[in-house]
């Protein structure tokens, strides 16, 4: 391995065989999945006959699965390539995106793909997750509850070296991307030479006397002569030498020292295309119900004697699937996205079912789909009769009754077909008063007040006024499903407030419907809750729009608590940047932001917001701003002012448009931080059956 032009000693490159496998993107799955097929049958050729020595299987077991339903003859083949350690899979199911997911869903993803992984032989894993949008600061915590103490990343990664420990994993951070088709291309030998050792160069600036090279890239068969074009390349580059392995000979040879305990999300040099929080709400807010529903079914079926852990795991299977990072991301075309939606509403079936199987017989006070503080419980009754003391009928609906449906020895009829009436209840009732109040002017109890003034919105927290809290603004985007796209010296336009009448009147539920020029909002509040509901419900007629909730603070915003993984993370902001004063000219540059991601939960100043799918939030000056819904019309914009360099294909997909019926819901109040799971856990079913 020495130079023998200057007798200085080479670079040792080891360099691994992969295939990045969206399950789903630019293409459907069943086509993606008829790829798969003739890659995976020429890797396993290429295996067995040691043309490759291993191949490693893109961290998901996902895929594989996918191949063997179609090549079930194939198994007994991959169990011996993964026995010798020449095909390497798992931990995960699928690559989840680290944002739009929870911490339940992740662990999910990680005890379904190492149970089959293990099945398969395999015993060592790296967390692979080369492609994901940025990388969570609490995955590393998760990854160690389950003996992974390896990890491989890209994105998000700035200025760190290519070897550092991320929250105690050691991590290794591929400088130039898991992308690296070079093998596949028409050049020839001396300028496949060339441009690898321009990217080795750039990877050998962070790295020691050993480099990692990752060969392969999105959806990419092997060539047939990998293993002569790297020995005829070797002959060309004086200070490196390639040598064909897997991910875990360069974790035995290199030395973890850099730590780094924060968050990846550094986009100075790769993108982290963050537009994605907020692409496709309808998605993002399917994925927070069947999260919700399906872990409470999970709880409930665990209480009552875990007969349904098989079917548990087949919905979870599909919930994985729809979060892969360009299915919950929503930067894949219209068709992906139709078959995402069938998958949400089998999932919701099933955990709909799963709990009304096991709680139609039971009596009224046991058989509640959702609680609020324990002091409030919504339940759906047959009868019409309610007591004025504790219950409230809030809405109805036409269907079969319950014990009709769910038991198998009766099956419901015509005459059946009868109202079913939304009951919410009150438990443990203390004898005291309701103290709500709803007229065209305000809705408060005795903890908080929404007060219209002068066409604004105000809030009260007890004796404190917040004027002009809320706002309902918009403005133009052409961006893509990647990322948002600001015009500059575009200016914000605010809702008017046009009129608001109270729409329901009760001890128990009151509810305030505003109407506003852009969509009608409802303001619901429960007798002495401290927080106030907003479920907002329009018909969008424009395109290439973004819509939010602005919430306006007293100071300027450097600090914001939200949820990420099920656990509270604080991120800090420059309140004075401006987007639109900083759009980049120079190519290959993502512009940086002010937005971030959360999962349900939010708190700044005070104030905690609550959302039911709602997964982007946005600081400017003493505000805080919350998505509802960005629309734009492509996948990758060519001319997206944020950013310079495509992110994917142009394929244009009118379904991102959102046009038609769209609805959201965010819930808010004032409380310290510290109590901030308590108000999550309390409110967080309302949002979903508001």
């Amino acid at each position: 391995m020495f130079n023998q032009k200057n007798n200085k000693k080479k670079k040792e490159v080891i360099a691994y065989i992969h295939t990045h496998w969206d399950r789903e993107w630019y293409r459907e799955y069943e086509v993606f999945r008829l790829r798969l097929v003739r890659v995976i049958d020429n890797v396993l050729e290429m295996l067995l006959n040691d043309k490759i020595p291993s191949f490693y299987f893109d961290g998901q077991v996902a895929a594989l699965l996918d191949y063997l339903e179609l090549r079930p003859e194939k198994e007994d083949l991959i169990r011996m390539l993964v026995g010798q350690k020449k095909l390497f899979i798992g931990p995960f199911y699928c690559l989840v995106d680290e944002f739009l997911t929870d911490g339940i869903c992740f662990r999910k993803n990680l005890e379904i793909g190492l149970k089959v992984a293990r099945d398969f032989g395999c015993k060592n894993y790296i967390a692979y997750l080369a492609d994901t949008f940025g990388h969570s600061q609490n995955v590393p915590e998760i990854l160690k509850e389950y003996g992974i103490d390896k990890a491989i990343v890209w994105r998000g990664c700035g200025d760190l070296p290519s070897e550092f420990i991320f929250n105690g994993v050691n991590t290794v951070n591929l400088v130039r991307g898991y992308f690296m088709d070079i093998f596949s291309s028409d050049k020839d030998i001396q300028g496949k030479a060339d441009f690898l050792k321009s990217n080795l160069d750039k990877i050998a600036e962070k790295s020691g006397d050993t480099l990692l090279l990752p060969i392969g890239a999105d959806h990419l068969g092997v060539p047939e002569d990998i293993a002569a074009q790297i020995a005829a390349v070797n002959l060309l580059l004086e200070d490196y030498e390639i040598k064909l392995g897997s991910p875990f000979d360069y974790f035995d040879k290199v030395k973890f020292k850099h730590k780094h305990n924060n968050e990846l999300r550094d986009n100075s040099k790769t993108f982290i295309l963050q537009g994605s929080y907020s692409s496709r709400m309808d998605l993002k807010q399917l994925n927070a119900k069947c999260s919700y529903e399906l872990d409470l079914a999970d709880k409930l079926q665990y209480n009552f004697g875990d007969n349904y852990s098989n079917v548990i795991e087949y919905a979870y299977k599909l919930l994985l699937q729809n979060q892969a990072h360009d299915s919950i991301c929503g930067c894949s075309t219209d068709a992906v996205h139709e078959e995402n939606k069938i998958r949400y509403k089998k999932i919701l079936q099933i955990a709909d079912t799963i709990f009304n199987e096991l709680t139609f017989n039971q009596p009224e006070d046991l058989s509640i789909s959702f609680k609020y503080a324990d002091k409030y419980k919504i339940l759906e009754a047959e009868r019409t009769v309610v007591d004025p003391e504790t219950e409230q009928i809030i809405s109805k609906r036409k269907g079969f009754p319950k014990s009709l449906l769910y038991d198998t020895n009766k099956i419901p009829v015509t005459e059946d077909y009868t109202t079913i009436y939304t009951v919410i209840k009150e438990f443990n009732k203390d004898n005291s008063e309701s103290d709500l109040h709803a007229d065209d002017t305000n809705i408060f109890n005795s903890n908080i007040r929404l007060e219209i003034e002068d066409g604004k919105l105000n809030v009260y927290d007890k004796a404190k006024c917040y004027k002009n809290f809320i706002e309902f603004v918009r403005c133009n985007d052409k961006g893509d499903s990647y990322n948002f796209g600001p015009v500059k010296g575009d200016k914000y336009e605010t809702a008017e407030i046009k009129s608001a009448k109270v729409v329901l009147d009760g001890p128990l539920r009151m509810v305030l419907r505003v109407k506003t020029s852009f969509f009608n909002v409802d303001i619901m509040l429960n007798k002495r809750s401290k927080l106030i509901n907003m479920k907002f419900k329009w018909l969008n007629l424009l395109t290439n729009k973004l819509w939010q909730v602005k919430f306006n603070l007293s100071k300027p915003i450097n600090e914001v608590h939200s949820e990420d993984m099920n656990l509270l993370i604080m991120r800090k902001f420059d309140s004075g940047y401006d987007i639109r004063e900083n759009l980049p000219t120079k190519k290959g540059i993502e512009v940086k932001t002010n937005t971030a991601p959360m999962q349900r939960f939010v708190w700044t100043q005070g104030c905690g917001f609550i959302t039911s799918g709602l997964t982007e939030y946005e600081v400017k000056q003493n505000s805080l701003h919350i998505t509802l819904l960005r629309s734009t019309g492509v996948i990758s914009n060519p001319k997206n002012p944020a950013r310079t360099t495509p992110a994917g294909p142009p394929i244009e997909t009118p379904a991102l448009q959102q046009l038609g019926e769209n609805s959201a819901k965010i819930s808010f109040g004032f409380f310290p931080v510290k109590d901030w799971a308590n108000y999550v856990e309390e409110i967080y079913p309302q949002t979903i059956l508001f």
